[in-house]
């Protein structure tokens, strides 16, 4: 027990040199840098409930640019203004959705940073003064815990709160907007399509909710229709990522070979027996193997999607199905399921090693490839075990267009 106290307090103090080492030549050394750029700050909302409002949050800094009501667009504090209780308590008042204020992370000082971009000085409850050094404070307060904190995550202290959430529901009187590519399932529910789809409730015109439901989850209302406070707007499996067909067909199994790209496995708790897709990339023979579920129409074709593609729906290592060779679906239905990872307990004591890792740049694992930008997906020819996408930018108002960008993702990803 002792040697562990003393281990635990020599991996904090280190991690505190490492933060003041970075942060020490943060000092204010001016009042105003004079930047326009700022970040722009929402209350903080989960599940439907404000935790920190938005008038707290922009508590003791300055404005980046002209803050308006949302109703009547006239003026409510000026740009570059120091926010105190009483702009604060206005900003509230006035409904405003969202604020732009000034951040050390934008701001444009040569050296260090400036008075306006750092804000209130949280000892006096003053805007800072010159000379400050803000950075070493910043960097103390984060190596401070680091002795509080355990460094295994086995002890669990605070409010324990599991992550994990399957619904949303309306928190005010109003009317519902959705936006974003929906599919009316078989149930009658929309079912959301795509990643950038919002549910948004506005009242008197004004938007007061905005919830990003997640693909596969099924909408219980629909555009345009009036909702209650703590009416259901949408629902869905927060355990697993669900593939959804969007067309109607009879399904086609390709390269679903029993033993190599698909196995079947007693379900421990009901019993019931399903098809999972193996790893198939471990065997030579069936290593060029697709597993993918195809929609066909009735004179054999693939079914055409709306963007032009086929109805083909890749599978990846894991993925449990749900329809088998032959089957006939519906829009909206699901043809297999990928099982998330369960929900984790999170709490404040979290441990050193999170936060320690947060500051070294590690390669994640099994991390996601994201598009650097818009345009058109495209797959290219195989190499080796990676799968090649290519993504071509749309032509622009100029008739210029940039040059396409290739990604290699590794085989067993699911697209």
């Amino acid at each position: 027990g002792l040697a562990d106290t003393a281990l635990k307090t020599a991996n904090s103090g280190y991690l505190t040199r490492r933060l003041v080492d970075v942060a020490q030549d943060c000092i204010i050394v001016e009042e105003d840098c004079g930047t326009t750029r700022g970040i722009t700050l929402r209350a903080v909302v989960e599940g439907g409930d404000v935790l920190v409002s938005l008038g707290m949050r922009v508590l003791g800094r300055f404005s980046a640019e002209d803050i308006k009501d949302p109703a009547t667009g006239e003026l409510v504090v000026p740009a570059d203004t120091y926010l105190d209780e009483n702009m604060a308590d206005a900003i509230e008042a006035a409904a405003v959705q969202s604020v732009k204020v000034r951040s050390v992370l934008t701001c444009e000082a040569k050296v260090g940073v400036c008075g306006a971009c750092y804000g209130r000085d949280l000892a006096r409850g003053t805007p800072v003064n010159i000379g400050e050094a803000v950075g070493v404070i910043a960097a103390q307060s984060i190596g401070e815990p680091g002795t509080q904190l355990t460094m295994r995550t086995f002890h669990i202290g605070g409010t324990a709160q599991v992550a994990e959430q399957s619904f949303f529901e309306s928190s005010n009187d109003g009317t519902v907007r959705v936006t974003g590519a929906t599919v009316t399932g078989a149930d009658g529910f929309l079912v959301v399509m795509s990643r950038n789809t919002a549910v948004s409730v506005l009242v008197d015109g004004k938007e007061r909710e905005n919830y990003k439901p997640p693909y596969g989850a099924r909408l219980k209302i629909k555009d345009g229709e009036k909702v209650k406070r703590g009416q259901r707007l949408a629902d869905w499996d927060p355990y697993t990522t669900p593939i959804i067909t969007e067309v109607a067909g009879k399904i086609r199994a390709e390269d679903l070979v029993d033993g190599f790209s698909v196995r079947e496995e007693t379900d421990e708790a009901t019993g019931i027996a399903q098809r999972v897709i193996a790893d198939w990339r471990t065997s030579a023979r069936a290593s060029d193997l697709r597993p993918a579920m195809g929609v066909l129409a009735e004179d054999g074709s693939y079914v055409r999607l709306a963007n032009g593609g086929e109805a083909r729906y890749l599978m990846s290592v894991g993925a449990i199905l749900s329809v088998a060779d032959g089957d006939m679906v519906k829009p909206g239905e699901v043809i297999a399921r990928i099982p998330t990872e369960g929900a984790k307990t999170r709490d404040i004591t979290g441990g050193l090693p999170r936060v320690a890792e947060l500051f070294e740049a590690r390669r994640p694992k099994d991390c996601a490839v994201i598009a650097e930008m818009d345009g058109r997906v495209e797959f290219g020819k195989d190499y080796k075990n990676k799968r090649r996408i290519k993504i071509t930018p749309e032509v622009d108002a100029d008739g210029n267009q940039g040059e396409p960008v290739e990604f290699l993702i590794p085989k067993g990803k699911h697209i």
